[in-house]
């Protein structure tokens, strides 16, 4: 019996829309406690049964893998429509803003490359993809006079790193704080003038909660 071309089609949109459902029911659950959520509750998340889950990821490993490749696939389009932009410094900024708000908001990104070997080579492709475009915007805006002119895309990690720091110890007492302090290293990467900054400085109260986690 010949099938219909849209019989044909329908399992291969189903099979597409499934494995994009787990990917991102992963992502999510991954995002709010972790790595080690278990499969069945990312299964019953989508709405979907553990045949399904086998039958696009065969082991845990196959679904977080697509997570990386998910996320890292998100941030390359945050970095190709920052070099895109005709303010250079706008993109540069957007990119910085974009990237570290997906990175604060998953946990289970930084759980897969702390702890996952096969994460770190992820990550070490996505940087070789994405290390043209932060040269493009580096470039760009020094060209443009808006970034001081001794700034290298190798001090980018410098700027994720240290935001990072910050988004940890003050997370759970002042969930966006970390936009103040980037606004802060922006405004002195920038070539001419300042801005002003977001947010009010942490109270005396939050300092001391902070201290009172970190030891510090």
């Amino acid at each position: 019996m010949k099938v219909s071309p849209v019989a044909q089609k329908t399992p291969r949109r189903d099979a597409v829309r499934n494995h994009a459902r787990l990917v991102a029911s992963a992502r999510e659950l991954f995002a709010r406690r972790g790595v080690e959520v278990p499969v069945e509750e990312i299964t019953h998340h989508a709405g979907l049964g553990m045949g399904t889950l086998y039958r696009h990821f065969p082991t845990k490993d196959d679904l977080i893998d697509a997570v990386l490749e998910d996320a890292f696939a998100e941030i390359l389009r945050v970095a190709e429509d920052a070099a895109a932009d005709e303010d250079a410094w706008r993109g540069l900024t957007s990119f910085l803003e974009h990237s570290l708000e997906l990175h604060t908001q998953h946990r289970g990104i930084k759980d897969i490359l702390a702890v996952r070997g096969h994460g770190a080579e992820h990550a070490r492709r996505m940087r070789a993809r994405i290390r043209p475009l932060l040269t493009l915007m580096v470039e760009r805006a020094q060209a443009q006079g808006s970034l001081r002119s001794d700034f290298t895309v190798d001090d980018l990690p410098l700027v994720f790193w240290s935001v990072s720091g910050v988004n940890d110890a003050t997370a759970p007492v002042a969930a966006e704080h970390w936009r103040r302090y980037l606004a802060l290293l922006l405004d002195g990467l920038r070539a001419p003038g300042s801005a002003p900054l977001p947010g009010r400085p942490l109270t005396r109260a939050q300092l001391e909660r902070i201290r009172g986690r970190h030891g510090a």
